[in-house]
């Protein structure tokens, strides 16, 4: 049948994405979003928010997984792609170089810390941190990579034998070899694994994404010392909180930190280009590119094509101008303002962490006997389901679309677009206070979601049948 234009797709053929997505792309993801209630029709994103198609405006706490850190659409980025287009450059020559991914390097590498004096292009996190690892045996001549319990790092292969998650891990084994996981935030335990000899590398996210984990005071300090007397090279993971998302243009910021390697992505190309890179050491990247006949020994197809870099180049640009860092710095302080009093307030909040407009909450069960014997039923049954009852109502009563920290986790993580407002930060923090409040009625409350999930699952069931599955 004949491809139609995209104009007429989108004017025509809103409401088939739920049946499209269950019968060519991925009908799980299909099931859970049914179930919660969260299978909406999605149309437009402006800024901080996502819109349906009854024109419903939803404040977006997932931002693309972090991408969104300007919000949705934000017109310089696309102004600058557009640019690119017009312009009809020579991208991606191969047997060649262009001008813009040079000049996003000479712009990343300016911010970045003075270890770190070469940039690598990639497509994506996973992607990069898959550079790293290389970069980081080729240039030490050493196998082992290790990193930290609860790790993300990505789902491709490399990057997925570091990740410190067995949900993610398990079946797709075996995984690469030489790797091996450290207690995050134990150095005794880094030294006498560095103390073997024989580790290429250290990677660690500065702020661990899955659960919003942050370092024991020194921990990254000493981990960085440590590493250098071992000959090992230390590499940030800075795919979710680099540029701005702490309050920092890179999270190791807060703790001095000069690493061998930093990986980026995500909130690089303001959301609208895949792209990501490492940013190397002089000595790492000379140790790996020394000669001609290995000056593409890594590389990748599309890794600093032209529409990326111009991305980039805005994202940066609007960081820049609009002091977007420091607005998410004040932003966090405000929203850690107004949420932390819930840990003394309710007996289910256990924390509320984070750094800049990288939030958590952990729930835990209640004291009293009643509402602890139905969390401990809960989490018998569906470990983590607990969270959903601040995520669904949040979603349904108040229009704010947050997410689950990680899998059999009562933690619940919001990553605003960096470009957030005052009020909707108030208007966040005061839905929190609203849902947990409602949660710690834990009976009631889990009746209620209870009611709500059934209905997801009895639509999720019927979707099945139309579908003949």
């Amino acid at each position: 049948m004949p491809v139609p234009e995209i104009r007429e797709l989108l004017a025509t053929r809103v409401g088939e994405e739920m049946a499209l997505n269950d019968r060519h792309l991925n009908p799980q993801l299909g099931r859970i979003l049914r179930t919660l209630g969260f299978d909406r029709s999605w149309v437009s994103g402006e800024g901080p928010y996502l819109i349906d198609a009854g024109g419903d405006r939803y404040l977006d706490l997932i931002c693309g997984y972090g991408v969104f850190a300007l919000g949705r659409n934000h017109p310089d980025v696309i102004a600058a792609v557009r640019e690119v287009l017009d312009a009809r450059t020579a991208n991606l020559p191969q047997l060649g170089v262009t001008l813009l991914t040079g000049v996003l390097a000479e712009q990343l590498l300016a911010l970045a810390p003075g270890s770190v004096e070469a940039m690598v292009p990639a497509n994506s996190g996973t992607e990069a941190v898959e550079a790293a690892i290389k970069i980081a045996r080729a240039a030490t001549r050493r196998a082992r990579v290790l990193y930290a319990d609860h790790a993300f790092h990505g789902l491709s292969l490399g990057s997925l034998s570091l990740n410190g998650n067995d949900e993610f891990r398990a079946g797709f084994g075996p995984l690469l070899p030489g790797c091996d996981p450290v207690p995050f935030g134990d150095a005794g335990a880094l030294e006498r694994e560095l103390a073997r000899g024989d580790v290429a590398a250290l990677v660690l996210e500065p702020i661990q994404g899955k659960g919003v984990n942050l370092p024991p005071d020194g921990y990254l300090q000493e981990a960085q010392r440590l590493c250098r007397a071992a000959g090992t090279l230390l590499v940030c993971d800075e795919v979710q909180t680099g540029l701005g998302r702490t309050g920092r243009f890179f999270a190791l910021e807060h703790w001095d930190v000069q690493p061998d390697l930093i990986c980026v992505a995500k909130a690089l190309s303001g959301g609208m280009i895949p792209t990501g890179a490492v940013l190397v050491s002089r000595r790492a990247f000379d140790a790996v590119f020394d000669g001609m006949e290995r000056a593409v020994r890594h590389g990748s197809t599309f890794g600093g094509n032209d529409l990326a870099a111009a991305a980039g180049l805005a994202t940066l640009r609007v960081l820049e101008r609009d002091g977007v860092v420091e607005h998410a710095r004040r932003m966090g302080d405000l929203l850690f303002d107004l949420t932390r009093p819930l840990v003394d307030r309710h007996e289910i909040v256990r924390d509320v962490r984070g750094r800049g407009l990288m939030w958590a909450i952990e729930l835990g069960a209640p004291r009293r006997a009643a509402g602890r014997t139905v969390f401990t039923t809960v989490e018998r049954a569906q470990p983590g389901l607990f969270a959903q009852l601040v995520t669904v109502p949040l979603f349904h009563r108040h229009r704010i679309l947050c997410q689950v920290a990680g899998h059999r986790m009562n933690v619940v993580k919001a990553l605003p677009a960096l470009v957030i407002d005052e009020h909707e930060v108030r208007r966040f923090a005061a839905a929190v206070a609203d849902v947990v409040q409602e949660a710690e009625r834990t009976p009631s409350a889990m009746a209620r979601l209870g009611l709500q999930l059934a209905r997801g699952t009895a639509r999720a069931r019927r979707s099945r049948i139309a579908a003949g599955r």
